[in-house]
């Protein structure tokens, strides 16, 4: 039985997606690997084709469109095997701060042009001594007459090169509470006192411009709070559900994509004079992969109709978060393994699909707080 059930609109949108990253994306990921960014216009390519944001309401350009449509962007790019075109942070990460919080004037104001790919977006929370411990920032936001002055620094941004806006969340250092310090506000690429620092080198994710951003006297209006003051805490509670719900598909997804490759290689790859997907321990372990992938696609696929349904199930995306990043590290470990020393070649792209999986269980908060989550809640 199949729990989600895609209309015919839905597979007709991921048949037409699929067409535009064979053309668009594909051909072009060795290149944005090496460059180590991808290029601006690919955002605006992307927006043209109507694949950034597709749930903004139509009256700010968007698509107003349900959920599954995400669903499915986060699923057909993580089998692109490439990170550097991060469509679900801006899409269904960040973007929908300034949906659900964002004045109306913020919203006329920035929407389309994210919807259009001419901004892209990053959000800033993650500071050098703060990872998953968002009440314990550091960076300040002072009122001054009409604007707020931001000083500080973060850390691990995903998009921080490109960014065009950046989503913040900053703290009152006059506030002692620092559940009820924080607010979030939004920042513009372009306002005085915002640095870009270096891009970081990283293990993996080569083609996403992950950087360092510092704010020195950064003034920005004060209609860019997102939310009421002392709001920010609770709002980004409020939207990690679907951040870290984003962060299974695409690690389920991705698994899915290694299993598929590595099968075909397994019934090519001779050894002993016949394919080694006819040795024993080679089908073992396809059937084992294929078995903790099926389920945490049930899992997944259950907890996207409660998410859709608007459920609370903040425990339970904790644990499927950790469990399908885990699950999708071990199926790169067994995947590569499976490829010999053809695996650990970069002409081979099971090397950089395990490369760039590790990341996945320390995105969205690690996977250990996502345990100390769900051990709460189950009164431990």
């Amino acid at each position: 039985m199949e729990i989600i059930k895609y209309a015919e609109e839905h597979e007709i949108f991921r048949q037409a997606l699929k067409k535009f990253l064979e053309k668009e994306i594909v051909p072009h990921i060795e290149e944005w690997e090496e460059a180590g960014i991808v290029p601006r216009e690919i955002w605006r390519k992307t927006g043209e084709q109507g694949f950034l944001c597709m749930d903004v309401p139509e009256e700010y350009g968007g698509l107003g469109a349900d959920f599954l449509y995400s669903v499915i962007m986060t699923e057909e790019m993580a089998r692109t095997n490439h990170t550097g075109l991060a469509t679900a942070l801006h899409s269904d990460v960040v973007v929908p701060y300034i949906t659900a919080f964002g004045s109306e004037d913020l919203k006329k104001k920035y929407l389309p042009k994210c919807i259009s790919g001419e901004f892209i977006t990053a959000i800033g929370m993650t500071e050098p001594n703060t990872g998953s411990d968002l009440a314990a920032i550091k960076t300040t936001a002072v009122e001054d007459g009409d604007e707020f002055v931001i000083n500080g620094q973060k850390t691990f941004i995903s998009n921080g090169i490109n960014c065009d806006l950046l989503v913040l969340a900053a703290r009152d250092p006059n506030i002692d509470d620092p559940y009820q310090a924080i607010d979030l506000f939004v920042v513009e690429a372009s306002a005085p006192g915002f640095e870009k620092a270096r891009k970081i080198k990283k293990i993996g994710w080569h083609s996403q411009d992950t950087a360092e951003l510092f704010f020195s006297d950064c003034r920005i209006p004060k209609a860019n709070r997102l939310g009421e003051k002392g709001s920010g805490f609770i709002n980004m509670m409020q939207k990690l559900q679907q951040e870290r719900l984003i962060c299974c598909i695409g690690a389920v997804a991705a698994a899915e994509y290694m299993l598929e490759i590595t099968i075909e290689y397994c019934k090519e790859r001779k050894a002993f004079g016949r394919a080694i997907s006819k040795f024993q321990n080679t089908r073992f372990k396809i059937v084992e992969m294929s078995t903790e992938i099926k389920l945490g696609r049930t899992f997944l696929d259950k907890l996207i109709m409660d998410h859709i349904e608007g459920n609370n199930v903040v425990v339970e995306v904790a644990q499927a978060k950790y469990w399908t990043t885990e699950m999708a590290r071990r199926v790169a470990d067994e995947c590569l393994q499976l490829h010999g020393g053809y695996g650990y070649c970069e002409e081979y792209p099971i090397a950089r699909a395990w490369r760039d999986i590790r990341v996945l269980s320390i995105f969205a908060g690690t996977n250990e707080i996502m345990k100390t989550i769900a051990a709460k809640f189950m009164g431990l």
